[in-house]
């Protein structure tokens, strides 16, 4: 099994900066692809950006441009960072990690997850 745990979040004002974290800890030597969804109530959870062992990445067209995502493996950390924040970025967002290769959109195909940390952004 592997434990995700995020941090970071918060509330900011539209054109300013967050970043998450998250941790993974466990059977870590499974995880693949790691990688940042988000949801707003009454939606489905949509894939933010996604980052493979070997550092391939994957973006959201929404938010490409404004964030990055990082991994360090040493440290079993993936990073978001979020700038140029939007109001329409604001929703629950997820840290998961998947066994297989690639970052796949469907939520289907990751197999952990961690909690969820808010992002409010105002306008």
């Amino acid at each position: 099994q592997v434990q995700l745990v995020e941090s970071g979040g918060g509330l900011v004002e539209a054109g300013g900066s967050l970043s998450l974290s998250c941790a993974a800890s466990g059977s870590i030597f499974s995880i693949n692809a790691m990688g940042w969804y988000r949801q707003v109530p009454g939606k489905q959870r949509e894939l933010v950006a996604g980052i493979t062992r070997g550092d391939s990445l994957r973006y959201a067209d929404s938010v490409k441009g404004r964030f990055t995502i990082s991994r360090d493996n040493a440290k079993n950390t993936v990073s978001l960072q979020m700038n140029s924040l939007k109001p329409e970025d604001t929703a629950v967002y997820y840290c998961a990690a998947r066994r297989g290769p690639g970052v796949l959109v469907n939520t289907a195909f990751w197999d952990y997850w961690g909690q969820g940390t808010q992002v409010t952004v105002s306008s």
